[in-house]
């Protein structure tokens, strides 16, 4: 599998949904995506330094009206399990978190070693009541749309996953 997703393809998705702003955490994976945010700037991009910081950032900037969007990794979600209960859950917040899937290909048959973020990242999703939808190549960044959907429905948060990196 390849496991890279062209930022752009996303990012373009990400403008059309209406995201006001771009709120999370840089990491290796996406990389690509913040720095396809910084060059068109239609979208504000807010860096914070934890994702539970993250997420209650989101949570004000819907409170005040704004389309928030979150960019984390698997395994900064798995930190950020109280912020995410006691904002964006509680508080009903429709926000999709896009999620990098850090070891997803450990996950494979016959991988050498499997890293615990990958093997927790869906039954937490699970658990916590948070539908997902996995972005595989830059053909299903529609599913961006798909999740905000599902997330307004609900007035509950939607996550998209993506393996590998975004480029």
């Amino acid at each position: 599998m390849d496991d890279t997703i062209e930022a752009a393809a996303l990012w373009a998705a990400i403008v059309r949904s209406g995201t006001t702003h771009l709120v999370g955490v840089p990491d290796n994976g996406s990389r690509g995506l913040f720095a396809a945010a910084w060059q068109d700037r239609r979208v504000d991009v807010v860096l914070v330094t934890r994702e539970g910081e993250a997420m209650a950032l989101a949570a004000g900037l819907h409170v005040g009206g704004a389309r928030p969007m979150l960019l984390l990794q698997n395994t900064g979600l798995l930190e950020a399990g109280d912020a995410f209960r006691g904002t964006l859950y509680n508080m009903g917040i429709p926000v999709v978190m896009i999620v990098g899937y850090r070891g997803y290909s450990s996950l494979e048959p016959g991988a050498e070693r499997v890293d615990t973020a990958a093997s927790f990242c869906e039954p937490t999703l699970r658990a916590w009541n948070i539908p997902y939808y996995m972005l595989r190549s830059g053909r299903d960044c529609g599913l961006l749309a798909t999740a905000a959907q599902s997330a307004l429905q609900a007035s509950l948060p939607a996550a998209v996953l993506y393996p590998g990196e975004l480029r």
